[in-house]
């Protein structure tokens, strides 16, 4: 948190997570952001989409309206295509249950498209698996070799499901992969859950999940396992991917379209700039709208805080 709220600092740009148009149902359960910086203006990354999740790559800022609070702004300061050159990805596997053998194809399946892909290093890509008290990486650092010519080992069902501290591991443990020469803001951290969003055990809340993939810059791609579907994991899930910009998918979707979702969101994700609207202490929820199209969908993380100057 101290690393990225210094590096904010140092840039004199907030790096917020925003609320962003049609996905209202999991506003229900808003994370207790954190994130804080003295500055007077505002970047938000976001990708768009349609009703039918197709990723739109052609979008304008005449196409979009960003509410700030009550303010509406269409004054931006800068626009423009984010430049992502690498991928650092992790796969967390909820292995507390019975693993049926679809949810073990398809995640193979993920695996070895995510191990073939030029723009994932060798050293940045890992898998993670959850049961009982704590998470267990399955490879990191030779994931790449190991998966590309054998299938996934096998991993071991049953226990206690720590969800929630195993999203705080798996995103402390991308956002302290090193970049090498590739700057920071050129790197795009993916978490994919396989996971039925259910959690018995965990001392870290949802809350707390939530922060630490935006504190690591992690976005969550989460697939639903459940053949049953909980509603309040399925609900979880959901909450997950929208806070973090990221997207959810059932089981049935297939790894394909995951890992096509991933690398379309990555090549189609915009940067906007704009002046702080107003310095009222505390969260500022933040929307982006369509202008012409009420049918593009934005992805992106949901508000930022800013600070009360008196408690400083």
């Amino acid at each position: 948190m101290r690393r990225n709220l210094k590096n904010a600092i140092l840039h004199s740009a907030l790096l917020l997570s925003a609320v962003c148009g049609g996905f209202a149902e999991d506003s229900s359960t808003p994370p207790d952001l954190t994130l804080q910086a003295s500055v007077s203006e505002v970047r938000l990354m976001f990708s768009t989409t349609n009703q039918d999740s197709r990723v739109i790559d052609s979008i304008q800022p005449s196409d979009f309206a960003i509410v700030d609070q009550d303010v509406v702004v269409h004054d931006f300061r800068s626009f423009n295509r984010a430049d992502y050159t690498r991928l650092d990805v992790a796969v967390l596997v909820d292995a507390s249950g019975s693993i049926s053998s679809q949810f073990r194809r398809e995640l193979e399946n993920a695996v070895q498209v995510i191990a073939h892909l030029d723009n994932v290093p060798e050293e940045s890509f890992s898998v993670i698996s959850f049961r009982d008290l704590k998470p267990s990486i399955v490879c990191a650092g030779n994931c790449r070799t190991l998966m590309a010519n054998a299938p996934l080992p096998v991993l071991q069902s049953g226990g206690l499901t720590p969800l929630y501290d195993s999203v705080v591991f798996a995103s402390g443990w991308i956002g302290q992969a090193q970049t090498g020469s590739v700057p920071a803001a050129r790197v795009r951290r993916i978490l994919v859950l396989f996971s039925d969003g259910v959690d018995t055990i965990s001392v870290n809340s949802f809350n707390e999940a939530v922060n630490s993939a935006l504190d690591n810059d992690v976005i969550l791609y989460t697939i639903d396992v459940s053949r049953t579907r909980n509603l309040q994991g399925t609900r979880t899930l959901r909450s997950f991917s929208f806070n973090t910009a990221g997207r959810y998918f059932s089981i049935d979707d297939g790894a394909a379209k995951v890992i096509d979702a991933i690398l379309e969101d990555c090549k189609a994700t915009y940067s906007v700039a704009y002046k702080l609207p107003n310095s009222a202490a505390g969260f500022h929820e933040v929307r982006i709208l369509p202008t012409h199209n009420s049918g593009l969908l934005f992805h992106c993380r949901r508000g930022y805080y800013y600070p009360n100057h008196q408690e400083n």
